[in-house]
């Protein structure tokens, strides 16, 4: 049954990958083309109608999986080097930098995902791929820096950081060698965790105009959009809906098996 949930979570996951991918050398229609008709219901022709300007709507979903992808590895990938690299130096630290770098992660913490995020952007040029990647990762590296902080700290205080002290071994070759591999499981399912709320993130950034611009069609941007035509074309809202609810359950399905698997007292429960 535990493995169910990561087969489904894969399963999940894979198709988005696989349509993201499929994005970059096919679209069933040119994506900035206007010559389906406004609001077209779901036909043989275009899958899932048309939107407000007359473009392919399966096609805009397509493009959205792709942008919700990039938004999130690339928001993970900055946010667990940050955040690994200041939980380690936290571990380290004199008791005073310690106690303020600590302190400063859990003010960050305080403050929601999005409003960090929203708060990066706004100060910065304007919207775009590229920033709303900067500010998700930059929001969600507290968390990942306040969990590598702990984990970290667990392991200097075990046996054999100290008897590979007591051997001459540098700081830089235990952190290699034992602190990253012993705190890997628990920070790559925080890390998979995290996915699925940078995705939430870019999504609602991009609802908000805050996110990648046009013509880039995010699921949130393609969501507000459609908002004003929800009773003459509910499928402008169903099919990008589904679509993020899809994608985020699998990587919660995902996150979770991998606790399961990476994590030897589950396995055996």
């Amino acid at each position: 049954m535990k493995r169910l949930t990561l087969w489904i979570g894969i399963l999940l996951v894979g198709i988005n990958v696989a349509v993201a991918l499929l994005t970059l050398v096919w679209l069933p229609y040119d994506p900035t083309a206007m010559a389906g008709g406004r609001l077209k219901p779901p036909s043989w022709e275009h899958w899932a109608g048309t939107d407000r300007l007359g473009r392919d709507y399966f096609t805009q979903v397509m493009i959205g999986a792709r942008i919700a992808l990039t938004v999130g590895v690339g928001a993970v990938a900055l946010g667990g080097v940050i955040g690994t690299t200041l939980g380690v130096l936290a571990a380290f630290a004199r008791r005073g930098a310690d106690d303020a770098l600590a302190a400063t992660l859990d003010i960050l913490i305080a403050f929601p995902t999005l409003l960090l995020a929203m708060l990066v952007v706004a100060a910065s040029d304007g919207a775009s791929l590229g920033t709303a990647i900067l500010a998700i990762g930059l929001a969600m590296s507290a968390i990942i820096a306040r969990l590598v902080r702990i984990l970290t700290k667990r392991v200097l205080a075990q046996d054999f950081i100290t008897a590979a002290r007591c051997s001459g071994v540098g700081w830089g070759r235990i952190v290699l060698s034992h602190i990253l591999p012993n705190i890997a499981p628990t920070v790559l399912v925080a890390i998979a965790l995290q996915f699925g709320l940078a995705v939430i993130a870019e999504a609602s950034l991009s609802y908000l105009g805050l996110g990648a611009p046009p013509p880039n069609a995010s699921w949130g941007q393609l969501l507000q959009q459609a908002q004003s035509t929800v009773f003459a074309a509910p499928i402008g809202v169903i099919a990008p809906g589904i679509a993020l609810v899809l994608l985020v359950l699998g990587i919660n399905f995902l996150a979770d098996g991998l606790r399961d698997l990476l994590d030897p007292e589950r396995s055996a429960a």
